[in-house]
Order: C-alpha cells, then structure tokens, then sequence
C-alpha cells in the first residue's frame, strides 16, 4: 500500500487503511477484498455463495466505490460474476449502498456490507433496482460456472485483484451459513460487539437483515446455539422487612418526647404562677 500518496490526516484515508489493516489481520472465509494500490477508494471483492441455497459453492466478484466523504456516505456497489440475483456491471441498490444514504451509519465498514451482501442473496428480490429473479436450477449452473474462471474487467492491476481469490479452493468447508426465517436473512456472528444494524433492500418491504458485526472473527455463523450462553443478571429490587422490635423503639421515643414536652411546659407554668403570687404580696 503506497500510503505515501495520500494525506493521513484525511478522515476517509485515515479509515480505509484501518479497514484495510483490520482485513488484513481478521480475515473471513466467507469473501475477501482489497483497494486497488493505486486508488484505495476502489476496492475488489470476492464473496462465496451462502451455504443451503442456490449459490452454495459459487464464487462472485465485484466491485466497491468508495466516495470522498467516506465514512460519511456510502459506497456503491457492482457484481461483475453473473449469478442470477444481481445484475452485473450495474450498481446495486441496497441501502447499505448510495442509492439509499439515509440509511447509511459511519460505524459500518465494507465488511458490514460484504456480510450484508452475502444474507441478500438467496431473499426474493420482488423487483428491486438492479435485482435479477432467475429460476433456481438457473442460478446453480451459474454458481458452477462462477468457480471455472474469474470475470475479465479493467486494468491489469483490478484483474489481478480478481484473479487471487479465484485461486482458492471454494469447495473447502466452512463454518457459514445464512439463515432465511419468513422473508427475512439473518446474519449472526458468535460473540457480536455493541454494533448491532439493521440493513433493508431497497425496494422489498417488509425485508431486513439483522446484522452483528464481529471485528475480531469475521464470518456468519451457523444455527447452532454458541456453546457460550450469554447469563442475564436481573437486579431484584430490595426488600426491607420491618421487625416488631423496631416499631416498639419508634413507638417508646414517641412517648418520652412526649412526656418531656409536658414537664416542661408544667414547669413552665409553675414558674410563671409563683412570680404572679409574689407580685401580689408586694402590692
């Protein structure tokens, strides 16, 4: 990375390097993706196809867009493998994407939108901006085709980006899987940090991703429970119980404050009755 280009103390600069660096040293086995070295705002991608659906064993490249006011404002995004669900070389709309940047949070970073991306794939389309709505069996002659050769685009600095995830082996087993409940893919990830999103196509209602993005382990989990249950500690509120012993104390101070009152204001009184008396005899 020829970080000598750029100014550092550029806010989008100083947080694509750290996405980078965090990519780098967290990597997943559910995509990659690096900036091009000499324009880090353009990045290349590779995801693999959820597992238990259509595109299992595919392997589809893309491209990300990132703007100037990055973090601030979302990329775009383009598949460049055909597949069936997106159309290619056309920007997606996603409303982790610029076609929707009301929807867009600074906390998200290109990893929250590849895992976003990958729980898109096998949800009904229902006629979004860029959405394809092939038939099944369509789809999985796609995901083969998809891991013979990576797509041909642009410069030879882009396509050997593409080509090196194109050399892995995608039939590897991996711990991955995209749950659809009702419409609706759900992304988790074992041990999920505050970061919680929720992420909707654009055009389908009624349609959303509840992601939980994890730095540290980027990929989806599958259904089993984590074998590290989380333990919810409920503040009961304090009960006081009130003991008899405590109510004849309150009740005793209560009557020698009482009898005190009266023997003074008896005192008192005599004292002001014996200075009358005497006032009279000297008369």
């Amino acid at each position: 990375m020829a970080e000598d280009k750029y100014n550092l103390k550029n806010p989008a600069v100083k947080r694509i390097l750290q996405e980078v660096k965090e990519l780098q040293s967290n990597p997943s086995d559910d995509f990659t993706s690096l900036p091009l070295e000499e324009n880090i705002f353009e990045w290349q991608f590779a995801i693999r196809g959820p597992d238990d659906s259509e595109f299992e064993g595919g392997i589809y490249h893309g491209r990300i867009q990132l703007p100037a006011e990055y973090p601030f404002k979302p990329p775009s995004f383009m598949l460049l493998t055909p597949n069936g669900r997106f159309e290619t070389q056309t920007k997606i709309c996603l409303s982790i994407s610029n076609h929707h940047p009301e929807h867009w949070q600074p906390s998200w970073s290109v990893r929250t939108a590849l895992v976003a991306l990958i729980a898109f794939m096998p949800t009904n389309p229902n006629g979004a901006l860029g959405s394809l709505d092939y038939k099944k069996k369509e789809r999985r002659e796609l995901a083969i085709k998809s891991r013979e050769a990576p797509p041909r685009f642009g410069t030879p600095e882009r396509q050997k980006l593409i080509n090196e995830p194109g050399s892995s082996d995608a039939s590897e087993e991996k711990p991955a899987n995209v749950q659809v409940t009702s419409g609706a893919a759900v992304v988790e990830i074992p041990n999920p940090p505050a970061i919680d999103m929720i992420v909707e196509e654009a055009v389908p209602e009624g349609l959303s991703v509840n992601v939980n993005l994890q730095p540290e382990a980027a990929r989806v989990a599958r259904e089993v429970p984590s074998s590290r249950p989380t333990a919810k500690v409920q503040q009961r509120p304090e009960t006081r119980v009130h003991r008899p012993a405590d109510d004849w104390l309150f009740k005793w101070a209560a009557i020698g404050l009482t009898l005190a009152i009266v023997v003074l204001l008896l005192k008192k009184f005599m004292k002001a009755s014996a200075h009358g008396s005497v006032f009279m005899d000297e008369s």
